[in-house]
């Protein structure tokens, strides 16, 4: 009787811990996909500049983005002008201090 319940024991025992291992093992796939990954993929642009076709590549998506950015009617929300232009002021004090 004891026999069978300590193989009953170790069966679950065995079980949960595979689960266990199975779970773990699935978080952090999913935690390397979702951090990771992404770093991984930017970090392999930038070695990749060396290559002159490349550079040509990146250098076509930065101009195709500012054409877009060009044809909107704003370039930056009202919030950011605002945080913008009390930086300048800020900054524009600042300078009034110094004599040459």
């Amino acid at each position: 009787m004891e026999k069978n319940t300590n193989k009953n024991n170790l069966k679950i025992f065995f079980i949960k811990l595979f689960s266990i291992s199975i779970a773990l093992i699935i978080i952090i796939n999913v935690l390397f996909n979702l951090i990771i990954s992404d770093k991984i993929k930017h970090l392999e642009i930038l070695l990749s500049l060396d290559e002159l076709e490349n550079r040509r590549e990146l250098g076509n998506q930065i101009r195709q983005d500012l054409q877009g950015l060009l044809e909107k009617d704003n370039l930056i929300n009202k919030e950011d002008k605002i945080l913008i232009y009390k930086l300048y002021n800020k900054i524009k004090l600042e300078f009034k201090d110094i004599k040459e």
